[in-house]
C-alpha cells in the first residue's frame, strides 16, 4: 500500500482499477486537492494497493504517514475502471 499523488485528474474515483508502470493498483480512497487556493492545477491524493490489501485499508491496519509516496502526472495513469468496484 502506498500514497500516490496524482498531478491533474484523471477521471478516477474511489474504488477505482488503474494501471501504472503495468503495475494493477487499486483507489482504497482518493481525496481532491486544488481547486481553490491550491496549485495551477488539481491533485488527486490517492491511497492505493493490491487488491488484496483491501481488507488492511478496512480495518486500518497501516500508518498512513508511513506510507511510501510516489508522484505522477495524469497522463501517466491509465484508468481500467474509473467507478470501481471494491466494497471500501
Amino acid at each position: 500500500m502506498r500514497r500516490l499523488i496524482i498531478h491533474g485528474d484523471p477521471g478516477i474515483r474511489k474504488g477505482a482499477v488503474i494501471e501504472l508502470d503495468g503495475e494493477e493498483l487499486y483507489c482504497f480512497s482518493v481525496t481532491r486537492n486544488g481547486d481553490w487556493h491550491g496549485p495551477d492545477e488539481v491533485q488527486l491524493w490517492c491511497t492505493v494497493g493490491a487488491e488484496s490489501e483491501e481488507a488492511t485499508f478496512a480495518r486500518r491496519d497501516f500508518v498512513p504517514m508511513h506510507l511510501d509516496v510516489e508522484t505522477v502526472d495524469a497522463e501517466a495513469v491509465e484508468v481500467i475502471n474509473a467507478k470501481g468496484a471494491l466494497a471500501v
